[in-house]
């Protein structure tokens, strides 16, 4: 047997791509993409991404350089998870709700060679590419129109439209297989950071696997209904664009996600499946039209650890919840709360509780851990011994671009991938988060670094000591607490809206804080490190807020 080896008929590179083909045979004439009054069947969506990627390889675009979006859930944003791989390029699904200068930096330390942009996101688009140096090479623009945010293809900005490429393209265009599924798929940005961007780079095969281990875990039938209340430019949506294509799904696309939206696509579509972070469950369970559900709907949450509370208020809707924990750098949910029948028993409290734990690694994942983050121990599994999340399994990011130092931080010798993520493992080897690392902040599924918005926060002339926690919020479920001291001597001092409207001025909307809390001097250990623990418990204390509108 040692004489047998890998060889061209059995070590085909694995790729995502092939749902599509697959898709277009089997589901034809099914529908695979709907918005507004508009109908993809998944024939079209094959021969469109086909033509997409046609013409994107006309615009000289070559093998595994970067092409970036930046759009909402639109259809142009669905294809674009296809056409662009199709072509050998890398996607770069972008965060609508970042500032210009940040997506201005993203594009950059990406070195995108195109970008297509909703026409919504026409002047953030511009505005992004006039921040760059003068002699720093730009992406070319494609501007995806939208008849709800009509714009003109005029000045010289965009070189083309979407549904120009689309029809000008190639219907017979041989898609560019990888040469390896460890070429790069896609290039993720875990959040709105400026100064050290930590660009998450995924491989063919660990999308492919992460997909269909995700169909599986969450038991999806074939022809679900899904509905795109998650941002796909959020990793990549969890990698459901390409599972939906996997099982002949049709995607439900939505420009505004809100819960009269939700509920109107769930009724007008018979809308089976949907994903979201916690901030979505609580949304739908308090703006509730009152009525109930005309069938069960399954929900697939992850995020910052749903409360019990909130998980309860959602099911006694009709809504079936399962949870789950990733990351960008997993590129969808590596470890879920893998339900067993006999809970089914206990009372719905109870049931809520256990359903709030993160759970077992999928199958995909090879192995999870909690593990002494200086000695690599395992703790104890009682549930109240802390330690550092580690996952190992083939969907794991390949590393961060250009940042070989941030890479081997987090994917050491040991063979573990160390997520920051604090947590405790319980007798039954189910996974429980019990914090994020200490200067991550999740609001509404959006990671935020608390240094960079403290970072921001010490440019006032007011501001002495700043830190920055996360407080409890009813609807994102964190949202930015800051400490503030101010310097001595100060003559007018300025109220906490006064440094809300600093902040605002200076950093993405989502990442300005919603709390300002003034203190004659910040908490402090003996050497000086300020005490952010003491912080966080201050800030826990108050009472939770509903913060509705980040804008």
């Amino acid at each position: 047997m040692e004489q047998l080896k890998p060889s061209p008929p059995n070590s085909t590179p694995l790729t995502p791509l092939s749902f599509l083909e697959r898709a277009a045979n089997i589901y034809g004439d099914a529908a695979s993409v709907v918005y507004n009054d508009v109908t993809f069947t998944w024939s079209e969506t094959h021969l469109r991404c086909l033509r997409l990627a046609s013409s994107i390889v006309s615009f000289g675009i070559r093998r595994g350089e970067v092409v970036s979006v930046l759009a909402p859930n639109v259809p142009a944003m669905y294809e674009l998870h296809f056409a662009v791989p199709m072509a050998g390029a890398v996607l770069n699904t972008i965060n609508i709700r970042l500032d210009a200068r940040t997506v201005s930096v993203l594009l950059r330390h990406g070195e995108s060679k195109l970008m297509f942009v909703d026409s919504q996101y026409r002047d953030l688009a511009i505005e992004a590419l006039s921040l760059f140096p003068p002699d720093s090479p730009r992406p070319a623009l494609v501007l995806i129109a939208d008849r709800e945010f009509p714009a003109e293809r005029s000045g010289g900005e965009f070189v083309e439209t979407y549904e120009g490429m689309v029809e000008k393209g190639d219907p017979n265009f041989k898609w560019i297989r990888p040469i390896s599924e460890y070429d790069p798929i896609v290039l993720n940005y875990t959040s709105g950071t400026t100064s050290a961007p930590k660009g998450v780079v995924h491989c063919h095969r660990g999308i492919f696997v992460i997909s269909l281990d995700s169909l599986m875990e969450w038991s999806v039938p074939k022809k679900p209904v899904y509905l795109w209340t998650l941002p796909m430019f959020h990793a990549n949506g969890w990698s459901f664009p390409w599972g939906m294509a996997a099982v002949g799904g049709t995607n439900i696309c939505c420009r505004k996600v809100d819960a009269a939206n939700i509920y109107s696509d769930i009724r007008n579509h018979n809308v089976t499946h949907l994903c979201g972070a916690p901030v979505v469950l609580n949304m739908l369970t308090n703006s509730g039209d009152g009525k109930p559900l005309p069938r069960p709907v399954q929900i697939l949450t992850s995020g910052a650890p749903p409360p019990s509370a909130v998980l309860l208020r959602t099911e006694s809707l009709g809504f079936v919840v399962s949870h789950g924990y990733g990351l960008t750098e997993t590129a969808g949910i590596a470890v879920s709360c893998s339900w067993k029948d006999k809970w089914n028993k206990l009372p719905a409290t109870e049931r809520a509780r256990l359903k709030a734990r993160q759970g077992l690694r999928t199958l995909g994942m090879a192995e999870m851990d909690v593990v002494d983050p200086e000695t690599g121990a395992s703790v104890k599994r009682d549930g109240s011994t802390l330690g550092e999340v580690v996952l190992r399994g083939g969907s794991v990011m390949l590393g961060y671009l250009k940042d070989p130092e941030g890479t081997a931080k987090s994917m050491r010798p040991d063979g573990w991938f160390y997520t920051g993520d604090v947590g405790v493992m319980h007798p039954d080897g189910y996974l429980e988060i019990k914090d994020r690392s200490k200067d991550v902040i999740i609001s509404g599924g959006e990671n935020l670094s608390s240094v960079e918005v403290e970072s921001v926060l010490y440019t006032h002339p007011a501001v002495n000591e700043a830190a920055v926690v996360a407080k409890p919020d009813e609807f994102w479920g964190e949202t930015p607490c800051a400490f503030v001291s101010l310097k001595p001597h100060i003559k007018e001092k300025p109220k906490d809206t006064d440094i809300i409207e600093f902040c605002r001025a200076k950093l993405p909307h989502y990442m300005v804080p919603k709390t300002v809390v003034f203190k004659e001097e910040l908490p402090k250990t003996s050497t000086g490190k300020i005490l952010k623990f003491v912080l966080r418990k201050m800030a826990k204390s108050m009472p939770a807020t509903s913060t509705f509108s980040r804008l």
